[in-house]
């Protein structure tokens, strides 16, 4: 899997299958799918991607691959102190 930032277009673009070819795409609301010939997501991107995350979306691209023992192996979550969560103060 490949996350890219595009600064001259302001592109998020999330890679998932980098030597499938694209078939089809879907956009919905600025988000656009893209699909290979078996209906596999060959990748997401983002328009607008400044507009709809934050400032610089580079910042994004922090993410950590987590293998638990009961789920699929090819899942992908944030890293803990991610989205939503407040530090405590001491």
């Amino acid at each position: 899997m490949k996350v890219e930032y595009d600064t001259d277009h302001d592109l998020l673009n999330i890679e998932f299958l980098s030597d499938a070819l694209i078939d089809d795409s879907l956009e919905i609301d600025g988000i656009v799918i893209d699909y290979a010939k078996d209906k596999r997501i060959v990748a997401i991107e983002v328009l607008d991607a400044s507009k709809r995350t934050t400032h610089d979306p580079a910042d994004l691209i922090g993410l950590a691959v987590v293998r638990a023992k009961s789920a699929p192996s090819d899942r992908v979550r944030e890293r803990e102190a991610g989205y939503g969560k407040k530090k405590k103060k001491s």
